[in-house]
């Protein structure tokens, strides 16, 4: 070793030679910095600082610190004259500046974010003169690449910024200890070239002496993976120079009180992950694979960090066939284990365990159980279900997950996991938690569904379901009903399969109830006959008759809905039969109504015309009138298809005048809709016009859009035919963009 070190670099040479020394000697492993500062009395910070030579220890500790590393007594006295004579060596030479330059170097595989790179132009405001500036917060989950990002433009900067540019990794999310904030001010106040036995001990003298020192400086300072706010609001330097932090929180504070500027940065476009595999394996491997490349970005869900670690694999392994890659990934089915790269730093799992470990016990758990929600989205409603926990509790909790960047809030309220982060959180569910947590959430979708479903169909019998805790309260209207309906959708059909496969019978058949009257109001009949043939199977198993009969009964009408008549046949005759047994004539009648539109559908109108004359007498008889009036319809329908306009209109007024008494929209709707047709054979167009218009602005109303679309059509062609082309276009156009929302599952507006 150096026997006469001239610098403060050459000593901490000494100090590492000696610590190898110590382990070849001892037949061990050398010790690490945390290990000495335990036996020294320091932080393990001062221990890497005094190592690498960026600082001069203070005499005592020097000594403390060779005997640990086993130097003996004589190399004690003569390191001890050097550190002495460095020390002098420091105090007589002629202060001067000397910039830092600690950018780490910039990714080579960076994929070029223009648009988050054109966003940080702005916010930093680079092409205005030096003056106020805030500083800039890039935010985001684990391993989206913030610190990629902010490395990057830090270098396509650092011109801008010809005092220096700083960087400091706080390991607010990393394993071990987080950097304080006094242990960061002497990290960048020695950068500063400040001597570190003049580095102020209190937080508050050092944070001034950091300021004073930038003060009418032009300097960069990245802050890397911070914590939370008070971590860094004393590193925030004066203007003229520009902070650059990056955390998996938002940050809000920072916004709220120091102006900082948030760009939130999510998982890369399908694009940008293909080439960012690209800049791994190369463009001519991609391009030989195509479609399983296409595999591999999907598995790890366009992160960054997921991306790097199967593309590392990849390089490693040249003669590996991508298809194979992806056929792992496939297998794992969106499970972490194919994305373990053997370092700690690197791996996706542990990236996640360091967010998930920082959060406080009520976020951890709620963290774990939004895993066994099915749907794409979770509301604070569901989150209470789940944790059995308060609806406002765990709105604030849903908050804090956000803000901590384990969920995505796509719209206000509503929550999201990357899908990456959603198998970690199943992993950590524990099995004690799992079945009451799902059956606390089906049931309160159970009774929300009803709830919804009472709201958009008065007419409806409730059906009986068990009182909870924390029942629906109902909804303020049937838009309001709609409204939850159309955005609960997804997650609705998601939690239904997931009662169906669990074996939840009695929830299966309920939420049936509740979710077909959106499912029939939306046209979605696919969706509508596989929920209802589940419910119908599931009421089998329970063998409970008046849930046989509702289930044949909606699945006969599903089968009609889809055009399928012989199919409904068996269904609506067993559901009748029941309904018959169990003294329900109302809705015995109802299968005699849809017997009547199965019949038309397979033109056998006269035996149509029996089943609706013979719906009308028991509706009658059972004094129903909703039941009543759609039979009454079906009849006047089915007499406009044998060409008998005008006993058409007999029937299909007295259903008018009928829906209109008890309000009844829906039925309302549909016998305009008939009424315009009988007006229209009779020639009385602007008659015909006048009742499908109102049946349209109805059908718009209800959200029954399919049929809306219809009416339109018929508005339409009623109304060229009257020569008002003009009005006739935009009812026709109307009709068009309904469909072509219908088709892309997109929901119009009235």
């Amino acid at each position: 070793m150096p026997t006469d070190p001239a610098t403060p670099a050459e000593l901490g040479e000494v100090l590492r030679r000696l610590r190898r020394r110590q382990a070849r000697r001892g037949g061990c492993r050398q010790l690490s910095y945390r290990d000495i500062a335990e036996r020294a009395g320091c932080s393990h910070g001062a221990i890497g600082e005094y190592f690498t030579g960026r600082v001069l220890p203070p005499a005592d500790r020097f000594d403390r610190l060779v005997r640990i590393l086993g130097a003996g007594a004589a190399e004690v006295t003569m390191l001890a004259k050097v550190r002495d004579r460095l020390e002098d060596d420091r105090r007589r030479a002629p202060s001067r500046w000397v910039a830092p330059r600690e950018l780490p170097p910039g990714q080579r595989a960076f994929v070029a974010r223009e648009p988050e790179l054109a966003r940080l132009d702005e916010l930093a405001r680079l092409d205005e003169p030096a003056g106020v500036s805030r500083p800039i917060v890039i935010s985001g989950m684990a391993g989206v690449g913030k610190t990629s990002l902010a490395v990057h433009w830090a270098h396509r900067i650092a011109g801008r910024f010809p005092d220096g540019q700083l960087f400091l990794d706080l390991r607010g999310f990393h394993p071990g200890q987080v950097v304080t904030t006094a242990e960061a001010l002497r990290h960048l106040l020695i950068s500063l070239g400040t001597p570190g036995d003049r580095v102020p001990a209190g937080v508050p003298e050092a944070a001034r002496l950091y300021r004073r020192t930038l003060t009418g400086r032009r300097i960069l300072v990245v802050l890397d993976n911070v914590a939370d706010e008070g971590q860094v609001r004393d590193l925030l330097p004066p203007d003229g120079c520009l902070a650059l932090l990056t955390s998996r929180r938002l940050l809000t504070g920072l916004a709220v009180a120091d102006g900082a500027e948030p760009l939130p940065v999510e998982p890369l476009g399908d694009r940008d992950a293909l080439a960012l595999l690209a800049g791994r394996l190369g463009a001519g491997r991609i391009a030989a694979e195509p479609e399983a490349a296409d595999r591999i970005v999907t598995a790890c869900g366009r992160l960054p960090l997921a991306l790097a670690v199967v593309g590392a694999r990849a390089a490693a392994h040249p003669s590996f066939a991508l298809g194979g890659m992806a056929g792992e990934l496939d297998r794992a089915a969106g499970g972490l284990d194919a994305m373990v790269s053997g370092d700690a730093g690197t791996d996706v799992r542990a990236a996640f365990s360091w967010s998930y470990h920082r959060l406080p016990e009520p976020a951890r758990r709620m963290f774990r159980l939004l895993a066994l929600h099915p749907g794409p989205e979770v509301t604070a409603a569901d989150a209470a279900a789940l944790t059995a926990s308060g609806t406002a509790a765990a709105a604030a909790v849903l908050a804090g997950l956000a803000r901590a960047g384990m969920l995505g809030e796509p719209q206000p309220g509503r929550y999201a996991f990357h899908d990456l982060l959603r198998a970690y959180a199943g992993e950590l569910v524990e099995e004690p938690e799992r079945d009451p947590a799902q059956a606390r959430l089906i049931t309160r979708l159970v009774h929300a569904a009803h709830a919804a479903a009472v709201a958009l169909n008065p007419f409806r019998t409730p059906i009986e379901l068990p009182l909870t805790e924390k029942d629906a309260s109902g909804f303020d209207g049937e838009p309001a009903a709609l409204a939850w309906f159309d955005a609960e959708q997804k997650g609705l059909l998601a939690v239904f399969e997931l009662a169906t496969r669990t074996g939840r019978d009695v929830e299966v058949w309920q939420l049936a109830w509740g979710i077909g009257e959106f499912l029939d109001r939306g046209g979605d009949w696919p969706a509508w006959l596989r929920v209802q043939t589940a419910a119908l199977a599931a009421a089998g198993r329970l063998g409970d008759p008046a849930a046989l009969a509702f289930s044949h009964r909606v699945v006969g009408n599903g089968h009609l809905q889809a055009g399928h008549p012989e199919d409904s046949l068996a269904h609506l005759e067993r559901a009748h039969d029941l309904y018959h047994r169990t003294g329900n004539p109302g809705r015995a009648a109802n299968c005699l109504y849809l017997l009547a539109w199965a019949e038309e559908q397979r033109d056998r109108l006269a035996d149509g015309l029996g089943y609706g004359e013979r719906a009308i007498a028991v509706a009658r008889t059972a004094d129903d009138p909703v039941v009543l009036g759609f039979a009454l319809n079906m009849t006047g329908h089915l007499h406009t298809r044998r060409g008998e306009h005008a006993a058409a209109l007999d029937r299909c007024r007295e259903a008018v005048g009928l829906q209109r008494a008890i309000g009844h929209r829906a039925g309302l709707a549909a016998t305009l809709d008939t009424l315009g047709v009988a007006h229209h054979a009779l020639g009385s167009l602007a008659e015909a016009a006048a009742c499908f218009r109102e049946g349209m602005e109805l059908q718009a109303g209800l959200g029954s859009r399919h049929e809306e679309a219809e009416t339109a059509d018929r508005l339409g062609d009623t109304l060229a035919e009257m020569g008002d082309t003009e009005a006739a276009t935009v009812v026709r156009q109307r009709a068009l963009r309904i469909r072509e929302l219908i088709r892309n599952g997109q929901s119009p507006q009235p």
